[in-house]
């Protein structure tokens, strides 16, 4: 049986331009992808390049037209699937795997009549509530997004600045909420040292990459004086294979399906992380609902999560799971569960 497919573009637009220790934009371009079987039944996926990991839209789109000859003949085959995909286009791939991985997963349960956590027999009801992010700001801003968030129960807040201590303040001066915190390997060993003090003055919960991701023996200072502030890294953490040399060096992973390229890999580092004691989280990049829902499938497994992507932007295209209160709804529709907004 032949699949075809079909590749859209899909711009989005976020409501404040998104500002991290490394840049700042508003505008995203973002490739959908739909693997359509001879009975016209499609999977829907979405590929999320990340100039970090060398993607950009016209690298991720090339990408996936190159694996296109590859799509398995069997469509039930999506261990082989990914390895042949990886071998076919193993670096600087992951966001056009990750959007073939989601749309093959999605015509996976939408055969089988069944949402994809029922498949993976997982309990909708223990998906954790995600946070929503405050980007780097002016004071002004960061009250206003602070506001904007009054439905979120969790900020995660933006650092990795000269003038940390003066957000984090500005932002509990407004809210009680639980606070996380992410420093985008925006610190020296000695300034995220610093910081530990000031963080749990303010009360916040998880600290998220402190320094640069292949200062491991730093994270592991970091992570031995922060206690019980749990130290979770993102950018150190890829794939599986790169979780047991960050065992004892930090507490947690958060898995991220644009960098580590596929649904099986991210339940992979699920089973990995917590055969290692790790806390696991999942995050996503600024993504619609179709990107969001796909990663929200197998929050019933984390700890952790900050899936606001689709949140963040106006136009989302897209609706699938929901974010009630903060809490994470999982679609109980077949597949992905994701439709096109009218």
């Amino acid at each position: 049986m032949a699949l075809r497919l079909a590749i859209e573009e899909c711009r989005l637009t976020t409501r404040h331009p998104f500002v991290i220790s490394r840049g700042s934009t508003t505008g995203y371009r973002r490739v959908w992808v739909r693997v359509i079987d001879e009975e016209g039944l499609e999977g829907w996926g979405e590929a999320d390049p990340s100039s970090y990991y060398g993607e950009n839209y016209d690298s991720v789109r090339a990408t996936i037209e190159r694996l296109a000859p590859h799509l398995p003949r069997d469509p039930f085959d999506l261990e082989g699937a990914e390895a042949c995909f990886r071998g076919v286009a193993p670096t600087h791939t992951a966001a056009a795997r990750a959007a073939l991985s989601a749309a093959l997963h999605d015509l996976w349960g939408k055969r089988l009549g069944q949402p994809l956590w029922r498949l993976w027999g997982l309990d909708p009801r223990k998906a954790p509530r995600s946070s929503f992010t405050i980007g780097l700001d002016t004071p002004e801003q960061l009250r206003a997004k602070v506001a904007e968030a009054e439905a979120f129960p969790v900020l995660k807040i933006k650092l990795g600045t000269d003038r940390d201590e003066a957000i984090l303040r500005t932002v509990r001066d407004l809210t009680d909420k639980p606070i996380r915190v992410d420093a985008n390997a925006g610190w020296t060993l000695e300034r995220a040292l610093r910081m530990l003090p000031i963080l749990k003055e303010h009360g916040v919960e998880l600290l998220e990459q402190p320094l640069a991701p292949e200062d491991l023996e730093g994270t592991a200072r970091v992570t031995a004086a922060a206690g019980d502030l749990p130290v979770v890294v993102d950018e150190s953490c890829l794939v599986a294979s790169d979780i047991p040399r960050l065992a004892g060096k930090a507490d947690g992973i958060n898995i991220k399906l644009a960098k580590c390229g596929s649904l099986r890999e991210a339940l992979r580092m699920v089973a990995v992380a917590r055969a290692h004691g790790m806390v696991v989280m999942v995050g996503c990049m600024i993504e619609s609902s179709l990107g969001i829902t796909a990663a929200a499938h197998f929050t019933p497994l984390v700890d952790y999560a900050d899936l606001d992507g689709a949140a963040l932007t106006v136009d989302d295209p897209f609706a699938g799971a929901t974010i009630d209160g903060g809490q994470i709804r999982l679609p109980v529709e077949p597949g992905l569960g994701v439709k096109r907004r009218e």
